[in-house]
């Protein structure tokens, strides 16, 4: 498969460098002369004003048999002499106006270095038209549709990699792979009748019939119902004996002061007459734990206990464990008898479990292996205000599954959901509104707190120390000049802002507030306040992420009052921690001891901490963005919504008067939107579309059209075109036997992706701990009065260029620390989570099972483990996994500057001065301020070209190129050849292993051995280089039988020296003479560039400027000839080249 987007793309909207675009390309001459089209492309020829002819190419990127430059094909254009601003207005006004009577074509292009200084006036003419236009280095673009920051097929420095590998490596790969392909070709002539059947293999992947369970025989229908009916009445009476105690009746007095209970009869009501229900509850008013509790009685006392199924899904594990935990107690059982819960690596679930508190992924993987959700009665979705991706995912499956299930009920809930949005979403549906019950809150803004308490604002004290950033901070005391998003969503709203009735000081600190920072100092400074003016009560303070708690909690804990044990108890609450360790914050503390909990906004919903009397509000919550256009996600800290303000209030009034301290002004709640933006608009969307083909939802694109709020087209087009190029589907969105296997593991695609060739390769247990390792919370902690302490700890582990290989020796440090009980100790003194290392732990175990489940591996560890120990080789499972997060690494004098397809170049601190690979593989990209890649990994050229995506040939034989032409190499031939026979054999052999999972590897051990052999061996001895044009030939054996030259730079045909010979050739072939620019280096040394035909190509450095001119002359010959030849007869045939160069560049 081409990594490549299929020729038609329907309604989905591609982005111009990612599909087949029509460029007209602006070319201004002197003269009315017009020139050949390029007969391999389609052109159109236009007649227009002042001598220009403009070319119309369709050029896709991605289409391996174009030229790989794409609109780069274009040479630079030539303005006209005397031409004056206002002539090149009129100029770019009739060219526009040609490109939108042209229905066909796309965008217009122009290399004139004038278009480029009056970019801006150009900018605000084609705005006013109603086109989008960018400049891209050296390229003027006027687009029809919107333009990305980065063109790779615009970019003359994009990675172009010589590969070189030692003679004697080369020939001991070769005879490996010689002998494995004549073993192969004996088998077949041997085996030629015995025919492999894919359909019929061992393995259930490869069956259509994976998720369908058989139907029961009559016969046993009756006996079940029997036996169902006696569970039953079994139910029935236990229940009315606990309604009857003096426990249960105790209960049940308390249920009934809930608003929810006085609507019981309602909401049973509503549920039996549609299959759709829909419940707004305002918070306190106890649905979460009461409707689901209506239903389960009710089908008990009807006799039905036994055949009802409910499912209760909630957003987060906390939620539902909590809440199935409340649930049982007021039924008086314990958990796991009628009620249970279920969550990722957790739950307690028996036989007799009618009620099931789940996570929405939970129900989402029930519906892999059973799409109709067969003997469920009832589905609950909890807090659907919240609009998680998995939720409106279910959404939709379910709303498609109600036609073909009358019977099954749906019961959607929140305390503060757009009801008539989902009326109108599900048709026929009613809604039940529940008054909530709260005590009274007392609200508290910035500049109420800041009036009540005497702290003053200053540009000084609002800094928040992060760890690694708290050098970064304390050199930048004074906020910055160009203003964060968040600063700028709200400043209007602060220029509006009346605050005539507070003092001078509330104003002035006011004016000095910055919405950037939560204000760590602030916080202190009003928990003091709290502890020391307040009645008692505990308090919970509204994070932003992990790192906002953990940086908060240090500093709380050096405080002397806040960091007092006997005073205050202090506590963490995080989706990544433990759930032991979440379930500390509904501990009460003992007598005179505060409780202060710090938390995100999964402590908005669904939990209730008893003893809450405080709030603490800072306004912000970390939201993934994602920005299609560019591809890239956005972290960053956003303001939260109207409803999530209400909701953060209402924790402090659910068992007694409170208080909220809201840490941002009146006026600027007044200007946040009503609901939070869903995630489906604004995350990556690979998992999703891998879990819409897996249930045989149909088309992708159709299917995400039916969400609650549909998501950007081109956010489904690019992650479709992940799959494809990762090879999770095929070109016709059908799932790969790959994709297939990836839908089963629970985990990113990319990860999936690293455990089932980990497995294939007997190399999984390191894999296990990576993938684990990359789907928890960053084991590697940086406290930040620690910094250099925990930098030098985790350096001892990370020494040779690879995040995942340093995870991959703490984890194994660990294990072996805990097999002496001394696990703690080993974590305390490397920096290391304990919480993180037991997830790990526990990931393994389940991913490992689920591996076996498949039949990939077996309960022999030595087996699927044999080459645990092979660095080269997990560097290279990792790359099959992270591809195509592949970035390249140039060193600079005094950096490191890494490139990415979507990014362009990014220079960064590396903590290395130089690292000897050319090529990162990394596990996200995100942009928080800067682009971040996070989690890699330094892997080799052969690493990249075995296990990244898909090779394809160039425009001769020692060219190949990856991803649609950006990354390209060039290399020998013979080396060429060579990579695309071992990288043919090696998917042969994953794609048989996926099939046939009891196939031997061992049968392939010539070619596993000359893999190994390869990527261990191979040094990186080859370099970048840039803005090399490939040259088209028609005869490219030629090169193979020209003899070779003594010296670089010696005499030859053509002239006394190379610079003269590269002259005579460029001169034949009807180009201009080469121009050298020669830069002295620090060492003394020389090193020249020689420029023609818009390439540049530089030589070695040298003692002398006119040595180093002469080498890169010669440096360009050995490029034009692929190796250094000489001989009249190959310099004519060159020039012959050149000039079918020159004529097809035109």
């Amino acid at each position: 498969m081409k990594d490549r987007p299929p020729s038609s793309y329907g309604a989905v909207y591609v982005p111009p460098h990612h599909r087949l675009r029509s460029v007209i390309t602006c070319q201004n001459y002197t003269s009315s002369a017009s020139f050949d089209s390029d007969s391999n492309h389609s052109s159109v020829a236009a007649t227009a004003t002042c001598f220009q002819k403009p070319k119309l190419d369709y050029i896709s990127p991605y289409d391996d048999g174009v030229s790989e430059e794409g609109s780069d094909r274009e040479f630079d254009s030539y303005s006209q002499q005397g031409a004056g601003p206002s002539d090149n207005s009129e100029q770019w006004k009739r060219n526009l106006t040609m490109l939108s009577r042209e229905k066909d074509k796309q965008e217009f292009i122009s290399r004139d270095k004038k278009d480029r200084r009056d970019f801006e006036d150009i900018a605000a003419l084609a705005s006013k038209m109603g086109f989008y236009s960018h400049l891209y280095a050296k390229v003027v673009v006027v687009s029809k549709v919107p333009l990305p920051n980065y063109r790779f097929d615009l970019d003359d420095r994009r990675p172009q990699r010589e590969v070189t590998l030692p003679l004697g490596l080369l020939k001991r790969v070769e005879s490996y792979v010689t002998e494995f392909l004549s073993k192969k070709s004996w088998s077949k002539e041997n085996f030629s009748d015995v025919s492999f059947s894919r359909s019929s293999s061992s393995c259930s992947i490869a069956t259509d019939g994976l998720f369908e369970a058989p139907e029961p025989l009559a016969s046993s229908k009756v006996v079940m119902e029997k036996v169902l009916w006696r569970r039953s009445l079994q139910l029935r009476d236990q229940q009315r004996a606990w309604q009857q105690s003096s426990e249960g009746r105790e209960i049940l007095e308390f249920r009934r002061s809930l608003p929810a209970y006085k609507e019981k009869d309602a909401v049973l009501s509503a549920i039996s007459q549609n299959q759709v229900v829909i419940i707004s509850g305002e918070t306190g008013c106890g649905k979460t734990t009461q409707i689901p509790q209506f239903i389960l009685e009710s089908e008990i006392e009807s006799v039905n206990g036994a055949s009802c199924s409910i499912i209760c899904t909630q957003p987060r594990r906390i939620s539902a464990m909590s809440v199935s935990e409340r649930v049982a107690s007021e039924r008086g059982e314990k958990l796991g008898e009628s009620v249970g819960y279920k969550v990722r690596l957790e739950g307690v679930k028996g036989r007799d479990t009618r009620l099931l508190f789940c996570t929405t992924g939970i129900l989402l993987r029930r519906l892999l292996v059973d799409r109709s959700l067969k003997g469920v009665s009832h589905v609950i979705v909890d807090e659907i205000h919240e609009r998680g991706m998995n939720e409106d995912f279910l959404l939709i499956v379910l709303k498609d599954l109600l036609p073909r299930r009358p019977e099954l009920r749906l019961i959607l809930m929140s305390a503060t959901l757009d009801a008539e949005l989902f009326v109108s979403y599900f048709g026929s549906s009613q809604i039940i509104y529940i008054p909530g019950f709260t005590y009274p809150v007392r609200t508290h803004f910035l500049e109420d707190i800041l009036e009540g308490t005497g702290y003053k604002l200053t540009p000084y004290n609002q800094n928040d120390d992060y760890g690694q950033e708290k050098t970064w901070k304390l050199g930048k005391q004074a906020p910055r000049k160009r203003k964060s998003q968040i600063a700028s969503l709200v400043e209007d709203a602060l220029k509006a802002a009346d605050l005539e009735d507070y003092s001078p000081q509330t104003r002035e600190s006011l004016s000095c507030w910055n919405p950037d920072c939560i204000g760590f100092n602030f916080v202190e400074h009003l928990l003091c306040y709290i502890c020391e003016n307040e009645r008692p009560g505990a308090v919970l303070v509204f994070m932003t992420g992990w790192d906002d708690i953990s940086s908060l909690k240090d500093k709380l804990q050096a405080h002397p009052l806040l960091g007092d044990p006997t005073r205050v108890m202090l506590l963490a609450c995080h989706g990544s921690m433990a759930s032991s360790e979440q379930r500390l914050i509904f501990d009460e503390p003992e007598d005179g001891v505060r409780k202060i909990v710090l938390a995100t906004n999964i402590a908005e919903t669904s939990i209730t901490i008893n003893d809450v009397v405080f709030v603490l509000d800072c306004g912000k919550a970390k939201e993934t963005s994602y920005d299609a256009l560019n591809n890239t996600p956005c972290l960053l800290p956003s303001w939260i919504s109207k409803v999530s303000a209400q909701q953060r209030r209402g924790r402090a009034g659910r068992v007694q008067p409170g208080e909220c301290y809201h840490l941002y002004p009146r006026c600027v709640y007044d200007a946040f939107v009503e609901y939070q933006l869903p995630e489906i608009l604004r995350t990556p969307l690979q998992s999703l579309c891998l879990q819409i083909k897996s249930l045989k939802l149909g088309s992708i694109s159709e299917f995400l059209s039916r969400a609650l709020q549909s998501p950007e087209l081109l956010a489904v087009q690019n992650a479709v075109e992940y799959l494809k190029v990762i090879r999770a589907l095929d070109e016709n969105e059908n799932l790969t036997v790959l994709g297939r296997y990836l839908t089963m593991l629970p985990v990113e695609p990319k990860l999936g992706k690293m455990l089932l060739l980990g497995a294939i390769l007997n190399c999984l247990d390191p894999v296990l701990t990576v993938v684990s390792g990359l789907s928890v919370r960053d084991p590697f902690l940086t406290p930040f009065d620690k910094k250099d302490l925990a930098e030098a700890a985790k350096s001892q582990f990370s020494r040779d260029y690879s995040d995942h290989l340093a995870l991959i020796r703490a984890y194994e440090g660990w294990k072996n620390a805990e097999r002496e009980y001394a696990g703690y100790d080993y974590c305390w003194k490397n920096f290391l989570s304990v919480q993180s290392m037991k997830a790990i732990d526990s990931l393994r175990k389940e991913f490992f099972s689920l591996l076996r489940d498949a039949g990939l591996v077996d309960s022999n560890s030595t087996s699927h483990s044999a080459w645990s120990c092979d660095e080269h080789l997990l560097r290279a499972v990792i790359c099959y996994g992270l591809y195509p997060g592949v970035c390249s690494i140039v060193h600079n004098e005094k950096s490191v500057s890494l490139k990415t397809m979507e990014d362009g170049q990014n220079s960064v601190n590396s903590r290395e001065a130089k690292i000897p690979y050319p090529w990162l593989v990394f596990n996200e990209k995100i942009k928080v301020n800067s682009v971040f890649l996070r989690d890699s990994t330094a892997v080799t050229d052969s690493v990249l070209l075995l296990f990244g995506g898909s090779i394809s040939s160039g425009d001769y034989d020692e060219h190949l190129k990856m991803l649609g032409g950006y990354l390209e190499f060039f290399m020998k031939p013979a080396v060429a050849e060579m990579y695309q026979c071992m990288r043919r054999e090696l998917d042969d052999l994953i794609q048989n292993k996926l099939l046939n999972p009891k196939l031997d590897i061992n049968t392939h051990h010539e070619l596993l051995s000359a893999v190994r052999l390869l990527i261990s061996e191979d040094h990186c001895e080859g370099r970048f280089v840039f803005g090399r044009q490939v040259l088209k030939s028609t005869k490219p054996s030629v090169t193979s039988t020209q003899p070779a030259m003594a010296s670089r730079t010696e005499s030859g045909p053509g002239g006394d020296n190379s610079k003269s010979r590269l002259q005579t050739l460029l001169t034949r072939a009807g180009y201009a003479a080469p121009t050298y620019k020669t830069k002295q280096l620090k060492n003394n040394q020389f090193r020249a560039t020689v420029e023609f035909n818009g390439m540049q190509i530089m030589g070695q450095p040298c003692n002398n400027k006119k040595s180093a001119e002469k080498d890169a002359a010669a440096e360009a010959l050995q490029w034009m000839m692929g190796e250094t030849r000489t001989g009249n007869e190959y310099i004519n045939h060159m020039s012959i080249m050149l000039k079918k160069s020159k004529k097809d560049h035109y």
